[in-house]
């Protein structure tokens, strides 16, 4: 018995590998860190996500500020700047606000940029953050739940996560994979994603 339990799991183990023979749930969730920053302190007043697109990543670097992140993704050149509603970098178009960004108090901040997603059915498994996050769906759709329940979010848009330690779940909901970009704002003294449940 225990022979064959080694070769199962010896077998999925290299179906897992090649991405073969498998439920698109069976699937990995991929999360790629491509930018981040600590800061002593937040910008006063409600804060929004930015995300303006440059010509040049080295325009995008050029061009932030004290709490804005610059990456390549999907070909494009973004900067992802945290800050008053309404705002504009010069050079750069404007792809979307997301906010009000839930605040957090902390004596140090994690700026982070993550690109994530997967096929059809791929998710996270549940877990917290001691900050905020919020979503830009490149391709395919998202979902989220949380004890508040289930939001979706399609390609073009994006969604405004919850405050600090709320339990979740994140998901590839469509028919395509997903690929989003998503932006934190957490508590840099305290570990940045934690187990947790419903």
């Amino acid at each position: 018995m225990r022979l064959r339990t080694g070769i199962t799991q010896s077998v999925m183990g290299v179906a897992l590998a090649l991405g073969l023979m498998l439920p698109a749930a069976a699937q990995k969730f991929e999360i790629k860190p491509v930018a981040e920053k600590k800061v002593k302190q937040l910008p006063p007043g409600t804060l929004y996500w930015r995300l303006e697109n440059f010509p040049t990543l080295a325009q995008a670097e050029a061009a932030a500020g004290a709490t804005s992140l610059s990456a390549e993704v999907a070909g494009k050149a973004w900067l992802f700047t945290l800050g008053e509603k309404g705002g504009a970098t010069r050079g750069g178009s404007k792809v979307v606000e997301i906010g009000p960004v839930p605040r957090i108090n902390a004596s140090e901040y994690l700026l982070r940029i993550n690109r994530a997603g997967g096929p059809p059915g791929a998710k996270t498994p549940v877990h917290t953050h001691p900050g905020s996050e919020a979503f830009y769906v490149l391709t395919g759709r998202l979902g989220q739940k949380t004890p508040h329940g289930t939001s979706y979010a399609e390609a073009g848009t994006s969604m405004n996560g919850h405050g600090g330690d709320m339990p979740m779940e994140v998901f590839s909901a469509g028919t395509s994979d997903l690929d989003q970009l998503v932006m934190f704002v957490v508590d840099a003294a305290r570990t940045f994603s934690a187990p947790s449940k419903f």
